[in-house]
């Protein structure tokens, strides 16, 4: 072979042999004519070996062109599910989406965003895991997972994080609580008052505790749990008065409790999170849109919302 033989030529002699006449293969492909022929000549030529004998104007394939032609019809298919998949990936017609999210986030929030993003993107597969936030970290980092909601702040370099959800602190109770009538519930007003708090160990717990330390009020914890969901239903059951993220707990408000926000102010910045070695992938860049397009309508259809969505 005098070069390389291109794609482009390949697909000529194939079509040739097919439909029989340089005139119905230069058709089928869009070409002229002359382009055909040229292409065809141009591949012999490169190839050393005649494809086809020349009849009184009609091409009929030798037997190393029939040779070729066998391997050229394999390869091409090949080619052809190659275009496909790219074309299936540029569409969003297959793939993968891995996230990862506080089993809070998971449960309260992200079920209406991934429900829109299914809607969507019907044939991509979405996973929601949930892990201690170091383990997440780990994951996100190394890109085992594609993305993850994470409580800022993350204080790591390999960790790109775009703010998404910004929320306060509230308590939830039985809506004949004698607490209930207040707008504000301060943490002096909770002397002696059954509380469920989130577990130990967490960053959000430690603020809860500094703020009753610094009222001079030592706080009754009644039960500890690890999720937004679980405080909030024993909390709508009479157990006592939970203490949470504002913005997760909106889910959870109902069965005779409400919503009362906590004083002093404890906020809460959740990020969306990727690897800072890569770019985010095209689908995690699609979830994050609809996250914030997600967290700037829940802003609009409450003005009662502490929501500050950025972009």
């Amino acid at each position: 072979m005098k070069r390389p033989v291109g794609l482009r030529a390949l697909r000529t002699f194939h079509t040739i042999v097919k439909l029989g006449s340089v005139t119905a293969a230069a058709r089928e492909m869009g070409l002229a004519q002359p382009t055909a022929s040229r292409l065809l000549s141009q591949l012999e030529t490169d190839m050393g070996f005649e494809l086809f004998h020349r009849d009184r104007g009609r091409l009929i394939p030798s037997p190393d062109g029939l040779l070729l032609f066998e391997e050229v019809d394999r390869a091409l298919d090949s080619v052809d599910r190659v275009y496909d998949l790219v074309r299936d990936i540029s569409e969003y017609r297959v793939g993968q989406l891995k996230l990862v999210a506080p089993p809070s986030f998971t449960e309260g929030v992200l079920p209406d965003i991934a429900a829109v993003f299914v809607r969507r993107f019907p044939n991509v597969h979405l996973t929601i895991d949930s892990h201690s936030l170091e383990a997440a970290k780990a994951l996100i980092a190394t890109r085992a997972v594609d993305a993850g909601f994470l409580r800022l702040p993350l204080d790591r370099p390999d960790l790109r994080a775009e703010r998404v959800m910004v929320s306060e602190t509230a308590c939830i109770l039985r809506q004949d609580h004698p607490l209930a009538a207040q707008p504000v519930i301060d943490a002096r007003a909770l002397k002696g008052v059954p509380l469920i708090l989130l577990g130990l160990g967490r960053s959000s717990r430690a603020q809860v505790d500094a703020a009753f330390a610094e009222a001079g009020v030592r706080p009754e914890v009644r039960v500890e749990t690890h999720t937004v969901g679980s405080a909030c239903g024993l909390a709508s059951r009479g157990v006592g008065v939970a203490i949470v993220n504002e913005v997760l707990a909106q889910s959870y408000v109902r069965d005779g409790a409400v919503l009362r926000r906590f004083s002093p102010s404890i906020v809460h910045e959740y990020a969306f999170v990727t690897s800072s070695m890569t770019k985010p992938t095209r689908l995690a860049a699609e979830f994050l849109a609809l996250t914030l397009e997600h967290f700037s309508g829940a802003r609009a259809c409450s003005a009662s919302a502490s929501l500050t969505p950025l972009r």
